[in-house]
């Protein structure tokens, strides 16, 4: 049996991957047009099915951000939910709730918001649609009939996207509460077409804030893969 060595490739690969994070807390730094576009340019080469490339982007900076924000807020505030793709709790398996309640004790324990403080909690959800502070947002949209397929293809894009990001020092949160107001968002954008799969908010880390040191794991590799033959 011989050991595996990473070599430079393989290296680089590990430290990109677990290197990347959601990052909770940014400075107000705006990341330059010229790192924006390599960054997206770089995403564009993620794989899809028959090199459909079923994905439209639309990213809020600046004004267009600060707008976004707000109109993000009173939604919630009103309570105008509307999501393109369902939701529901049963959609996880019990497996998958212990996974979510551990990371959840974590990020709030980070945040100093105790277990049955759902008033902080329901401010802290309130203030994430600010984008953590991220001087910028990107939106997911899929196009076509928006179906599972192709929302799989999305999801290829969006995890090229976040490691391009990570790559060229850019950290970035994917925020799944930002798609429950897919009405709302493609108004402000002024955009018709495809279904919301969800929002990126990004920027410079806030490197002093506990909350982005938070750690997670991750599932043993036997618990979710199985090598046949």
């Amino acid at each position: 049996m011989s050991l595996l060595v990473p070599d430079e490739l393989s290296g680089c690969a590990e430290k990109l991957i677990r290197g990347r994070r959601a990052t909770r807390a940014f400075s107000p730094e705006a990341v330059p047009e010229e790192t924006l576009r390599a960054i997206f340019s770089l995403a564009g080469a993620a794989p899809s099915n028959s090199n459909a490339q079923p994905w439209r982007v639309e990213v809020v900076s600046g004004a267009a951000r600060d707008r976004m924000a707000n109109a993000l807020r009173a939604a919630r505030a009103e309570q105008r939910v509307s999501a393109d793709f369902p939701y529901s709790e049963d959609m996880y398996t019990q497996v998958h709730q212990e996974r979510r309640a551990a990371f959840g004790a974590q990020l709030y324990g980070a945040l100093g918001i105790g277990p049955e403080d759902h008033e902080a909690r329901a401010a802290y959800d309130a203030e994430s649609l600010r984008f953590y502070g991220a001087p910028h947002a990107a939106f997911l949209f899929v196009t076509g009939d928006g179906g599972a397929r192709l929302a799989a293809d999305v999801g290829a894009y969006m995890q090229t996207l976040l490691l391009a990001m990570t790559a060229y020092g850019v950290a970035s949160c994917p925020q799944g509460l930002l798609s429950f107001y897919a009405d709302t968002i493609r108004s402000e954008l002024g955009v018709d077409e495809g279904k919301l799969l969800v929002g990126i908010s990004f920027g410079y880390a806030d490197e002093t804030a506990p909350v982005n040191h938070l750690a997670t794991e991750r599932a043993a590799l036997e618990a979710v893969t199985t090598f046949h033959g």
